[in-house]
């Protein structure tokens, strides 16, 4: 990784730098909002690529500019609320001092005069000055925003295993429980360095198919418990865990149209609730990325990325773990106003330091993988968007891992086409209702896809396509078919969302061998060396024991004051497993006070 800091800091020193605000860190909701704007408007924004995640402050209000002056059609009370959180979010970067989108201009002129999200009851003078922030300081060289972060919640989780005496679970309910204390800081040195910052303590209980999910995706199959998008857990009473979070970057703009960005947190590629590409599901890790713009019409970033193999054995006496590295290119490219489309390419390797052929910022990475004569593990993508009407949004992604026409010609199952696939529509304003949105999505990934294998050379899990012993694209890894439907609504300070899935994938039976490996891999465990495999051909999707979820997430939102929410969930779940002890159903009931937090859906 010296490499990357190496290139990293020679291009701090070497060049000179514009000026550059943080980026919003990864909301689902707050995130929606955003996309719902570059539907509304009809045509791609100007200021980012929404492919590409986060995204940065100064962006997000041009595209609130750029809407209020030329919206494309009525906008509801919602919106103009929507459109006042987001400019009092990053107060600092919007100009103009009356909200320019009042639905009463005849009245405009009768407002106090006022600067970007100031708030009407300051907090001892000092504090809550802008509605944003518990605590800003500007001056002409330096802007400082100080947030609390915040969030308790309580809930109860009623679980009934159908086959009870087989589990030996008798299962019953469980009292659920989340406390999160933190601090989040960010802003600009002399208006051309922006930074971020964020760190909590966490002690969370989590339900019942949480827990398990945490169990197979874990440094140690969950003996010190498991948080998934966690690294270091340790046990917190019988059930729960206890975690410290933390992340942190700076960000500036070198040669006017390349940013760039350095620091610990998570990226993602893609324009749905998943990504196939690279999700947040995994912990943060520390990364390098150059996101070259040119003009609106084309976005190229370059992600490093510094990962963590917790599968590797530790020397004895030795508490390091092993670095693996992953090199992506992303190519976004808008045709017209309309449709945009992408490539994408990855690599994942193990070295006793990163790669520099892996640093060439514009060359096919299989290429330097053959050339080497390497085994690492390449990955080849395409993804589009098209919008339309200022209401629809369609989009999908291709990801390739192995692939051979010729095998998938004869349909004959063969291991080696390695593939997953998403396909997904928006609807905003749905059948003339205002501010009411819907989302389908489908997903899908063959067995072995994203797993790689193990050599005298390279130790298990060097390379395949996981992080920390999570998978990096889809929380489910691979061997699955996922079927999502999202209804949101919002009214002004009330939002309602529902999730429902239908998944089905395939798992591997319980019995390992003297090693601790399962005695067959069916494709579904990426963390798992593919040279396992349990055949050549009739491979499909599912194979194993066969596992069905239905899930249903409701969950209502009430935002109490800027980015103070109050939470009312209930969750069904359903899982029905060949394996008879897995399949159970659950029923959670929660309610939980949330500041300055995203909210995590956990959807697997």
């Amino acid at each position: 990784m010296r490499s990357i800091v190496y290139v990293f800091f020679f291009l701090f020193i070497s060049v000179s730098v514009w000026a550059q605000s943080p980026f919003v860190p990864l909301n689902t909701d707050y995130y929606h909002l955003i996309d719902r704007l570059e539907i509304r408007q009809n045509r791609w924004a100007e200021g980012f690529h929404s492919s590409v995640k986060p995204y940065n402050r100064h962006s997000i209000i041009r595209l609130t500019d750029s809407l209020a002056a030329h919206p494309t059609r009525e906008l509801s009370d919602t919106d103009y609320f929507n459109y006042d959180y987001l400019r009092d979010d990053s107060w600092e970067l919007a100009g103009s001092s009356i909200d320019s989108l009042n639905p009463d201009p005849f009245t405009r002129h009768l407002l106090p005069p006022a600067g970007p999200g100031d708030s009407r009851k300051p907090f001892l003078k000092n504090f809550y000055r802008k509605k944003a922030d518990f605590y800003s300081l500007q001056t002409p060289d330096f802007d400082l925003h100080v947030n609390p972060v915040f969030n308790l919640g309580l809930g109860l989780e009623n679980v009934n295993y159908r086959y009870a005496v087989e589990a030996g679970q008798p299962g019953g309910r469980q009292e659920l429980f989340v406390n999160t204390r933190g601090l989040e800081v960010r802003g600009t040195i002399g208006k051309k360095l922006g930074f971020y910052t964020y760190f909590s303590d966490n002690q969370v209980i989590f339900p019942e198919y949480i827990q398990r999910y945490g169990d197979r995706y874990s440094r140690d199959n969950g003996i010190e418990g498991s948080a998934p998008g966690e690294s270091f857990i340790k046990r917190f009473g019988q059930n729960g865990v206890d975690y410290l979070s933390a992340r942190g970057y700076i960000t500036f703009d070198a040669l006017k149209i390349i940013n760039i960005q350095f620091g610990h947190d998570r990226n993602f590629f893609g324009n749905g609730f998943r990504s196939l590409f690279l999700s947040d599901n995994s912990p943060p890790a520390l990364f390098a990325k150059f996101s070259t713009r040119f003009g609106r019409r084309i976005q190229y970033t370059n992600l490093f990325s510094h990962l963590l193999n917790t599968q590797a054995p530790l020397p004895q006496g030795d508490r390091l773990i092993p670095p693996k590295f992953a090199t992506m290119h992303h190519l976004s490219v808008n045709i017209n106003d309309h449709i945009n489309v992408g490539v994408f390419e990855a690599t994942v390797f193990s070295r006793d330091r990163i790669d520099l052929n892996y640093l060439n910022p514009i060359i096919l990475y299989r290429y330097v993988e053959s050339g080497q004569g390497s085994a690492d593990n390449a990955l080849l993508g395409i993804d589009f968007k098209a919008n339309f009407l200022s209401h629809y949004l369609v989009y999908g992604q291709l990801m390739l891992d192995e692939f051979r026409i010729n095998a998938l010609r004869a349909g004959n199952g063969d291991w080696t086409n390695k593939y997953a696939f998403q396909l997904g529509a928006k609807y905003i304003d749905a059948f003339g209702v205002p501010n009411l949105d819907l989302q389908a999505e489908l997903n899908l990934a063959r067995p072995y896809t994203y797993s790689h294998e193990a050599s005298p050379r390279v130790s298990a899990g060097q390379t395949n396509y996981a992080h920390f012993s999570q998978p990096l694209a889809h929380p489910l890894g691979a061997n699955f078919i996922e079927q999502l439907f999202i209804a949101r609504y919002q009214r002004k300070r009330l939002s309602v969302n529902g999730i429902f899935g239908l998944m089905t994938f395939g798992t591997d039976p319980p019995d390992v061998e003297p090693d601790g490996r399962p005695s067959r891999n069916y494709g579904g465990n990426i963390l798992l060396d593919y040279t396992d495999r349990v055949s050549e051909d009739g491979n499909f999707i599912g194979q194993g024991r066969k596992t069905i979820v239905t899930y249903a997430d409701l969950r209502a939102s009430y935002m109490v004051r800027h980015n103070v929410f109050l939470d009312a969930r209930f969750l069904y779940r359903y899982q029905d497993s060949q394996y008879r002890p897995y399949s159970y159903t659950s029923q959670v009931a929660s309610l939980a006070l949330r500041w300055n937090l995203p909210y995590r859906n956990w959807v697997f």
